[in-house]
Formats: structure tokens, sequence, C-alpha cells
């Protein structure tokens, strides 16, 4: 781990489960200024990720591309893919949140290159928790951001919200350089606010996924898909077009299993 700073193990152990809403912690000079600095230097331009990745004009992810194909990052950013990967780091980053055999995700599922434009945002959710195929269990978020000059009023703030979605209980500024780190759970309640950054930025970051094989504790046995849930200023979205979303939604997935049978 020679690209990272050093990693204050019990001071971040004592931090991730010290303050609400749920286990997390704040990272700040993460990586080692000259190789944060090749990643912003190699990170693509909106129009380049748009080119080599997925982009999201839904209702809940808006103005949002991500890049997953670890074959299309620019070798810093590969290098930093490997790092977070490492068995080295995850032995780390076990020891610090308390989850043993923690695995990485080498198809990157939802996370690698992310880029969010002006008026993008993405709505408060908990994430899949389950991935059937591999039976992996979500266990760990990991973002690390690279913006430069990022000032508050541009938005696109990391926040996390408490179990019924009244009450942001933390906000984090995605500045150059920071890491942040959150436990995945059914009360992992969190989103992106909307990002009001000059036409000529976007918001960029890099996220990884981390899984056990062994079911955590909290596990019911239910696999869910995202969930979504709206803010408590956003009463038509809450009230009407996040349940007809919904609605259309399940409609798309029984067509879709009705015409498999009829094959």
């Amino acid at each position: 781990m020679q690209r990272l700073n050093p990693i204050d193990v019990d001071g971040l152990k004592a931090q991730f489960r010290a303050v609400p809403p749920f286990p997390h912690m704040k990272i700040d000079n993460f990586l080692q200024e000259d190789f944060a600095e090749e990643i912003y230097n190699s990170f693509p331009s909106f129009a380049e990720a748009e080119a080599n990745g997925k982009s999201f004009q839904a209702l809940n992810e808006r103005g949002k591309v991500q890049v997953t194909d670890s074959e299309k990052f620019p070798a810093p950013i590969k290098e930093l893919h490997d790092t977070l990967a490492s068995a080295e780091f995850r032995e780390t980053l076990g020891e610090i949140v308390g989850i043993p055999n923690l695995l990485a995700d080498e198809y990157l599922v939802g996370g690698g290159i992310h880029e969010t434009r002006r008026s993008g945002h993405l709505d408060v959710h908990i994430d899949f928790n389950y991935i059937e195929e591999r039976q992996l269990h979500r266990r760990l978020n990991i973002l690390v951001f690279f913006n430069k000059e990022w000032k508050e009023e541009y938005g696109g703030l990391l926040e996390l919200w408490d179990l019924q979605v009244k009450n942001r209980e933390q906000a984090f500024v995605p500045v150059f350089n920071r890491c942040c780190v959150f436990e995945t759970s059914d009360i992992s309640w969190h989103g992106v606010t909307a990002v009001q950054c000059p036409e000529n930025m976007s918001r960029k970051s890099f996220a990884g996924y981390y899984y056990t094989k062994e079911a955590p504790a909290h596990w019911k046995g239910e696999a869910h898909t995202t969930i979504f849930k709206a803010r408590p200023n956003e009463v038509l979205k809450g009230s009407v077009l996040m349940p007809w979303n919904d609605f259309k939604s399940k409609a798309k997935r029984l067509l879709r299993r009705a015409k498999a049978k009829l094959k």
C-alpha cells in the first residue's frame, strides 16, 4: 500500500463506530499527494466517461455516468482500483471495521469511475444487499473524491440519513483526496445532493464495494435491489413520482417474466 498515506488503524476503529447514523469514517489526504495528482490528471472528461460507460437519466439518479470496465481505466485509476482490491488493503480495512474476509468485486458492479454533471443528483437510498449469482453479501462502500477547488455550494455532498429519512445526520463535501467508507445495511440510507458546479466542471469520484461470503448478523434471508426514499422536502416526489416510478418498474419486470415463460 505504498501509494496510500499511513493509516491510523486504531483511530479509525474508534471513529467508525462513534457517530450516527450508522458506521462510517472519513479519511482526508487518503492517497499520497503525487498519486492523487496522477489520478486527477488522468480522470476522463464527462463526455469521455459517457462514451465508455453507462449514463443515468432516471427519476432517482440523473446526470451521472459510471465506467465499471477496469480495462477502460487510465493507468493511475487502474492502479487505484488494484490497490483498493488488494489483499493487504482488504485486511487492514477489515480490521478497522470489524468485518473479516472482505472480498472486492472484480466486476465493479455499480462502482468504478463516477462522474456527475451540473443538475445531476442521487436520491436517498439503501443499496442492493446481495449478488445471488456469486452468493456475495454487500458489506462496505468506499468512495474517493477527486474534485479540486470544490465549494460546498457546488453541492454533490454525500449525505447520511437516519432510519426514517427524516434527519440528515452527516454530510461530506467531495473535496480532493477525501475518502469515505460506510457499512452497507438495511439502515444505511445515503444520497448525493444536486450538483450545482459550473458547467465546465463535474463531480468526480471512484467507488468500490466490498462483500463477504458469510452473511452479516442483520441478514434476514431477503435479497433486495436498491431502494429509494424521498427526502422530507420532496413531497411530490415521495407521494406521487416515486410510487408511480415503482409501479412502472414492477410492471416491466412482470412483463419480462411473462415473455420469458412464453418462449
